[in-house]
């Protein structure tokens, strides 16, 4: 005998329509997203901009008082701050192109027509499964100065090599470690992106002689700007959050390794608060400014549309 939820909906609910049991099945299953979002996020995210405005420390109720903008002005005269900031950027500047360039070009290789790609495209996606604490373990283990391998088979061409990978290059070292752990992520949108890529225009490509470096930079690299604007919308606030590495290398000063010592080393829960708030306003405008540029670099083809 079935159990009575088994039933289907027109049955436990032989008086609705049929737009209203699908209004109702709808509803049934945004309903846990919608509460998790509403008390995970929107509740969160107002009781943080709240305390932005406050000198709130984490534990003391009875000394809170109301500071205004105060936070926010401190933030921008903050040596730490701009200096956090300034590491951001750079950082942003090293991981997110080569991210880009690195994961597109591993893509195109494995979307061809070679033997055991299947494998080379789990192996290479393996790393994104890895967690970050072992990550770095590893990568320690080959950067160190003064046991790593990298300054190991160095040695053997320059023998007593010391080269401070993590600490006189940390960002470089960061950017390897990202790397290995954020490719394959990154390759698999651009797989698929590429495996939409309609065969017909290729074949009538190489069918008027074209070669392989005019059929990615006429044909491929056009069609594939839709997937290449996401990757860099997911990639800039992804690097901008940046947190578990800096925490665990301990070398590089970021703007998510600044705010974090000042909520939970310093114990400034308003301050740390309103300096997130100005991330999230920064990533806001920097997003906004991509969406505005796609128009220019990125291909939709509503002009082939319009035109027809």
């Amino acid at each position: 005998m079935k159990a009575k939820n088994s039933l289907p909906l027109r049955h436990r609910y032989p008086g609705l329509k049929r737009v209203q049991r699908n209004r109702l099945t709808f509803y049934t299953f945004l309903t846990p997203w919608l509460l998790g979002f509403i008390f995970l996020t929107v509740i969160p995210l107002a009781i943080g901009l709240v305390i932005s405005f406050t000198n709130y420390d984490g534990l003391n109720w009875d000394s809170l008082k109301f500071v205004g903008f105060n936070n926010y002005s401190r933030a921008f005269t903050d040596p730490d701050v701009g200096f956090s900031l300034q590491r951001t950027l750079i950082w942003l500047g090293l991981y997110l192109p080569l991210w880009i360039i690195v994961s597109f070009s591993l893509a195109l290789l494995l979307n061809q027509d070679m033997k055991g790609k299947g494998f080379f495209r789990v192996l290479y996606y393996l790393p994104t499964v890895v967690p970050a604490a072992s990550a770095v373990m590893v990568w320690k283990a080959v950067l160190d100065k003064n046991n790593g391998l990298l300054n190991g088979i160095i040695s053997l061409y320059k023998p007593g090599t010391a080269i401070g990978w993590l600490q006189n290059y940390s960002l470089q070292g960061m950017a390897s470690i990202a790397l290995w752990t954020g490719l394959g992520a990154g390759m698999i949108i651009f797989l698929a992106g590429l495996q939409n890529v309609p065969d017909e225009l290729l074949e009538a490509a190489k069918i008027d002689g074209a070669g392989s470096w005019g059929i990615l930079w006429n044909i491929i690299l056009p069609l594939m700007t839709p997937v290449i604007f996401f990757q860099v919308i997911v990639g800039l606030i992804a690097a901008f959050q940046q947190l578990t590495y800096p925490l665990l290398l301990g070398y590089n000063y970021l703007y998510m390794a600044n705010t974090y010592k000042q909520i939970m080393q310093n114990q400034r829960y308003g301050y740390g608060t309103a300096m997130l708030w100005l991330l999230f306003i920064g990533i806001v405008i920097l997003t906004g400014i991509l969406f505005w540029s796609q128009k220019f670099w990125v291909y939709t083809g509503e002009a082939e549309e319009e035109g027809a």
